[in-house]
């Protein structure tokens, strides 16, 4: 019988010296503050850029085809996955395909399709008053600026640069669990705010690549940067962050927390993103694109 394999990190992964990344982490937490901000923005830059390399692919992980489709799944997805939101959309917006029929719904029959996502009393209010209010204030369409997006009923900032950078193409910045997570693991700001966070963030990068950031730091933070145990020994940018060792830092143990389309005995879905390969494409084939 042949031993177990070994897992091992995705092979297009950058490959960090073990000794480079401690040497480096440590020297940033010695210097903390006194970090300059040239250095912390080149940094922050060369983490974009490996990122980049990483995650080639990155896009919203919410499925939607306009606009509206966009906001409501945001807006349902709190407190719960962006998988399981994806199973129940296509059903809501098959049965409400604009704001005006979802805000003249049955209440009951949307509360049965939301169901599954928990909360379902809640998010249903919560979506049939934004459809509402786009219906009454905005003529049935979504507003494309923020300053109008963040008028709508359970919608804020993190909501409206989601809907911005991804259906309007207006740069953003989604400061989210993830990206918060990683703006203070990477000392990129020491805020808990996500606004004073976004602010933090948006002095160290052009407004171009705020929206692209935002998705690399989110698929970041789901396949590698954990929030309990990250995979510091298999992530690309670990001579660059200064929370290296926060998660086991021998490559094989770190290669077994890999998530997503990252994890041992997924490779051949990672082999389609790679080259090319549409979400709604790999649904197709019938892959489960769940951790």
């Amino acid at each position: 019988m042949l031993p177990p394999a070994v897992p091992r990190p995705p092979a297009h992964l950058r490959v960090v010296d073990p000794a480079k990344a401690r040497a480096g982490a440590a020297r940033r937490r010695r210097t903390g503050r006194a970090e300059s901000p040239l250095a912390r923005k080149r940094r922050a830059r060369r983490i974009n850029a490996v990122l980049a390399e990483a995650y080639p692919y990155a896009v919203a992980e919410l499925d939607f085809a306009s606009p509206y489709q966009l906001l409501v799944a945001t807006v349902l997805s709190a407190q719960t996955t962006d998988v399981r939101v994806n199973s129940v959309t296509p059903r809501l917006f098959a049965a409400y395909p604009d704001p005006r029929s979802l805000a003249e719904a049955d209440e009951a029959e949307v509360q049965e399709i939301v169901r599954p996502l928990g909360f379902y009393r809640a998010k249903t209010r919560a979506v049939q008053m934004l459809a509402q209010k786009i219906v009454d204030d905005f003529d049935g369409e979504v507003p494309g600026r923020l300053e109008d997006l963040v008028t709508l009923p359970g919608v804020g900032r993190k909501t409206a640069n989601v809907v911005l950078g991804n259906a309007f193409g207006v740069p953003g910045l989604t400061v989210d669990t993830h990206f918060g997570r990683l703006a203070r693991r990477f000392g990129w700001s020491e805020e808990e705010d996500p606004v004073k966070v976004e602010r933090d963030v948006a002095e160290l990068f052009e407004p171009k690549d705020w929206t692209d950031l935002s998705q690399r730091l989110v698929y970041h933070g789901r396949r590698i940067c954990h929030s309990q145990r990250p995979a510091c020994g298999v992530c690309p940018v670990a001579d660059l962050c200064p929370s290296y060792g926060s998660g086991p830092t021998d490559a094989a143990e770190a290669a077994q927390l890999l998530k997503y389309e990252f994890a041992p005995g997924r490779e051949e879905l990672l082999d389609a993103f790679m080259a090319g390969r549409t979400r709604a494409q790999l649904q197709d084939d019938g892959w489960a694109l769940s951790p």
